[in-house]
């Protein structure tokens, strides 16, 4: 008998999941245990994958290819971000999902705030210990640390044999991509639980007031992917159909999860075996992406803010616009890639836009749902500027990029 792809599960799984959730309604919300018990099996194993998978990628390089490839990473993950805060903006003007709709807050909804400056903002993403940055889940302090613990590795080695060291970080790595691959294996029962009790317990219903926003991050999401996917396959000479294909897998991770850390270990698997990649720039640019280059989120935040201010019936100028685009760029950066943490990148953008705080809650019902589409896009403009990045290295096997996708992946 043909062997179901673990793609194929999770598509299978997520359909059933809704279905179940629409037909046995609230009274199936205690499935959602084995959902959250995948999700804190692949949490705990994600943080020190990302630390050791920098280090390992941090400390094998020289320190002058470090910094030109740093550069380059930068360069496009804050150009990307600008671009899909602009296409955010653009859509809210064209589309204008808060127009005509007049909104309640929601009494007892909560949000949390963030009542932070640029100067916090930018401390914050440096640790005092690393041990509690580990234990919070703070993936952009435990990133800054493994850089710089990578570096020093990297220099050491110019005139130190680490060789030993080097060896030790190497297959501690691969026991805890082995571990990860394990836990993935429960994703498809995972991914039903989650999906059965999000239907089930909050349903369509919260959707329908606000089908125009969501409609407005489907069609941001689509036009902002085909566009880059076009890009990156002129670039690395690639079938922009088969690249589409290739990301099918993650994208489906992605959308059904809306976390981009989860999503991580698929990325970075897919990455090296279906795109090409080499591990090298995968282990690199893979972990500090999911941190650093939020594309959906900056699509999500600027068009959130045009929305409420719609629903407001406040006047959006273009000095707000080019305001929102800067603060969502910005806001995006360190934005903690597990589900919700949406919401918090808003309580950053809103109050510095002179909208109430509260009007956060407007959106909060329907986070799960802009969740899926916002993190499709960070995850799959991850991995293709992780192929761009191969490509100016020398480090993309186009053997392997062009070769189709094997029948039991």
């Amino acid at each position: 008998m043909k062997k179901i792809s673990l793609t194929n599960q999770i598509l299978i799984a997520m359909i059933l999941g809704m279905v179940a959730g629409v037909i046995i309604g609230p009274a199936i919300a205690p499935i959602k245990i084995f959902g959250d018990i995948f999700l804190r099996l692949i949490q705990m194993a994600v943080v020190v994958m990302i630390m050791g998978a920098v280090i390992e990628a941090v400390g094998s390089l020289d320190p002058k290819e470090l910094g030109s490839l740093g550069w380059k990473m930068a360069l496009w993950f804050m150009g990307g971000t600008l671009l899909a805060a602009t296409l955010g903006i653009l859509l809210g003007f064209i589309i204008q999902p808060g127009a005509n709709v007049t909104m309640d807050i929601p009494a007892g909804t909560e949000v949390a705030t963030a009542d932070l400056t640029l100067y916090d903002t930018i401390l914050n993403f440096f640790p005092t210990n690393i041990v509690q940055a580990m234990t919070e889940g703070n993936m952009i302090q435990v990133i800054i640390f493994a850089v710089l613990f990578g570096l020093a590795i990297s220099i050491l080695s110019v005139d130190t044999d680490l060789s030993t060291l080097k060896n030790g970080i190497r297959d501690f790595n691969k026991a805890i991509v082995k571990l990860v691959t394990i836990i993935m294996g429960m994703a498809p029962l995972g991914i039903f639980a989650l999906l059965a009790w999000v239907t089930g317990t909050i349903g369509f219903g919260v959707i329908i007031p606000l089908s125009k926003f969501l409609l407005a991050m489907a069609i941001g999401t689509l036009i902002f992917l085909i566009l880059w996917i076009i890009l990156t396959a002129s670039i690395t000479k690639v079938s922009p159909i088969l690249l589409a294909k290739k990301l099918s897998g993650m994208t489906m991770m992605a959308f059904t999860t809306t976390s981009s850390a989860i999503t991580l270990p698929v990325k970075m698997k897919d990455q090296e075996e279906l795109l090409g990649v080499s591990k090298r720039v995968s282990g690199l640019v893979g972990p500090l992406g999911m941190a650093m280059n939020s594309n959906g989120l900056a699509i999500f935040l600027a068009l959130a803010a045009i929305t409420l201010a719609q629903f407001y019936g406040l006047d959006f100028t273009i000095g707000d616009a080019m305001n929102t685009v800067l603060l969502s760029t910005l806001a995006t950066l360190g934005t903690v890639a597990v589900p919700g943490g949406g919401l918090v990148a808003l309580a950053i953008v809103i109050p510095s836009l002179g909208l109430p705080i509260e009007s956060i809650a407007i959106l909060a019902g329907i986070d799960w749902f802009s969740g899926m589409f916002r993190t499709v896009l960070n995850v799959d403009a991850d991995a293709t500027i992780a192929m761009v990045l191969a490509q100016g290295e020398g480090e993309l096997d186009h053997d392997v990029l062009n070769a189709p996708i094997p029948k039991d992946y």
